[in-house]
């Protein structure tokens, strides 16, 4: 049983909001990946397109979401499901950071509305 301290952990950061990286194939996950999501106050991420389904839970704070063109707010304690095949936007609106714990599964891509592909080494 692998067992991941937050010492082994990798952070990654990409359009201003930070991905804590736990569960993965580097740390013994052969299905799903799980990671932290740290969303600063004022962040607008990019719209992108999921391959693979995608679990957001909002662990403290609040959130904006869009996807596929229908927005909600989510508070912490709330959970998105994004569906593969649906686009996705993010943004924290608030005047603190939001924390965020995502699953989905291994080998997930993101296409940008610009069509740059995006593999994230947290969830590959």
């Amino acid at each position: 049983m692998p067992v991941i301290r937050s010492s082994d952990t990798v952070t990654h950061d990409i359009h201003g909001v930070r991905f804590v990286s736990y569960a993965a194939p580097r740390t013994g996950s052969k299905e799903l990946c799980a990671w932290r999501g740290e969303v600063p106050p004022g962040t607008r991420a990019p719209a992108h397109t999921v391959d693979r389904e995608e679990i957001l839970h909002v662990l403290v704070g609040s959130l904006r979401v869009t996807v596929d063109g229908r927005t909600d707010d989510l508070a912490a304690g709330d959970t998105l499901v994004v569906n593969a095949g649906a686009t996705l936007a993010v943004e924290n609106p608030a005047d603190h950071t939001a924390l965020t714990w995502v699953t989905t599964s291994v080998g997930l891509t993101a296409e940008l509305a610009d069509g740059t592909v995006l593999t994230p080494p947290w969830a590959n």
